[in-house]
């Protein structure tokens, strides 16, 4: 008994040294767009301190892109819808011109799905928050979103509240960039703040 108790703690400490050795980057750095690509001709600009997306003359749609690929992960960052507010965070995706390949955790105005998953181009809805849960955003307010992507699974919160959970063997193939959208239609702001990813073995 007491070998197996060795064993268990043994292996709790591992966990747990596992976890605290995992580094958090911050994606944006407040000042500019170093480390991102602009896909298409909508306005991505930097105001004091958060990053600003915007609807451009064209009113199409428009990427920014990590340049580095992540795989697994966990990506914490807050949101701020004005105006249309219609807009999403894709992973493991690729973009080339304004045609994108990938999965969008969805920011959208209320009643839209916010943290469901979309595949653009392809299944389109995998899943959408529970009904109930499309209270929990606050439009027009900072909003936290935390997106765990890890093999074959996706779970996203929204202001701590669980929106999803996926488990997808084609989303688990994937490869490529965490992207921010601006969606076609003209008339879309949003401000995204304090970007932070967290790489998972």
């Amino acid at each position: 008994m007491k070998k197996e108790m060795y064993y268990v703690a043994t292996f709790i400490i591992l966990i747990f040294v596992s976890v605290s050795n995992a580094q958090s980057v911050s994606l944006f750095n407040g000042e500019n767009l170093d480390g991102w690509t602009i896909y298409g001709t909508e306005k991505w600009y930097v105001d004091d301190g958060v990053l600003v997306c915007e609807s451009g003359p064209d009113a199409q749609y428009g990427y920014l892109a990590t340049n580095e690929a992540y795989k697994n992960f966990i990506l914490e960052l807050e949101f701020k819808q004005e105006a249309d507010g219609n807009s999403g965070v894709f992973i493991r995706s690729t973009v080339e011109g304004t045609t994108v390949n990938g999965w969008q955790i969805e920011v959208a105005p209320p009643g839209y799905h916010t943290g469901g998953v979309y595949e653009s181009y392809g299944r389109k809805w995998l899943i959408k928050p529970d009904e109930e849960k499309e209270g929990v955003l606050k439009m027009g307010e900072w909003n936290t979103m935390k997106i765990k992507v890890d093999r074959d699974k996706i779970i996203s919160w929204l202001n701590g509240t669980e929106m999803i959970s996926l488990t997808d063997s084609i989303i688990g193939k994937g490869e490529g960039s965490i992207l921010l959208q601006i969606h076609d239609g003209g008339g879309i702001k949003v401000k995204w703040r304090n970007i932070q990813l967290t790489e998972l073995d």
